[in-house]
């Protein structure tokens, strides 16, 4: 049997980190918290729960998620946010592959609730995600603050029933707050690594987004949801082309 790390990131979740590591208990033999200085209880209740909790600066979510990948102690890691807990399918699936382990990484369906309601549709399921890996053969990558756990060696991974629960956005507000937030870091990034806006981007990309994920992600089965979710998805792609155009003008975002 493989003995597991389950690591997570954390920045004032005491509302969510107590969840997350209920749900892995049975199949964790370690359980690392990477906090970059919370101010809330997020300390508090990881270290009642057994977890080993360490602070660092926070860099950006690559980064974090590879300094907590490069500080588990056990071999093999599962990674995971603070918003997310594994439901009982997909923890039965992982006590089978701690038993019998066959590849160097696992993924599995990630399902997002939104505001009390299960999204099925949208573009946001099934998520697939790789995140059990054994940590030599994994890094964190993609583009902040859209990270990825990608295979060094892009090699077969294995998948697991069951889905990751990710416990999203308790309201509109909430959802329309991180995009602002996240489209300036992704804006900036971007920029960073030399790509460019336009006014026809602008113009077009949102557009483009909401067609997609409305009628050929069948966005309108999730209802009301639904239909803002993919509004908001168009106004994230506005806004990051609207912010990286205005990087590149040297303009304030």
């Amino acid at each position: 049997m493989i003995k597991l790390t389950v690591a997570i990131i954390t920045y004032n979740e005491e509302n969510n980190i107590g969840r997350c590591i209920s749900s892995v208990l049975p199949i964790a033999d370690e359980i690392l918290v990477v906090d970059s200085f919370s101010t809330d209880k997020t300390e508090a209740i990881a270290t009642s729960m057994g977890a080993r909790f360490v602070k660092n600066p926070f860099a950006g979510h690559i980064e974090q998620k590879n300094y907590a990948l490069k500080l588990s102690t056990h071999d093999y890691v599962l990674s995971l946010d603070a918003d997310e807990a594994l439901s009982p399918e997909l923890l039965e699936q992982i006590k089978l592959v701690k038993n019998n382990i066959q590849y160097n990484g696992y993924r599995f369906n990630r399902l997002t609730n939104y505001n009390g309601h299960w999204v099925r549709h949208s573009g946001w399921y099934p998520d697939t995600k790789l995140r059990l890996v054994k940590k030599d053969k994994a890094l964190w990558g993609g583009e902040n603050p859209h990270d990825i756990l990608q295979m060094i060696n892009s090699e077969k991974v294995g998948f697991l029933k069951g889905d990751l629960l990710h416990y999203s956005y308790a309201s509109i507000s909430a959802h329309v707050e991180q995009t602002d937030k996240f489209t300036t870091i992704a804006a900036r990034a971007a920029f960073k690594q030399g790509k460019r806006s336009s006014v026809f981007k602008i113009v077009t990309r949102p557009m483009f987004k909401f067609l997609r994920d409305y009628f050929f992600k069948r966005g309108f089965l999730d209802g009301r949801n639904g239909f803002v979710i993919c509004c908001i998805n168009s106004l994230y792609a506005l806004l990051k082309y609207a912010k990286l155009h205005a990087l590149q003008t040297g303009k304030e975002i």
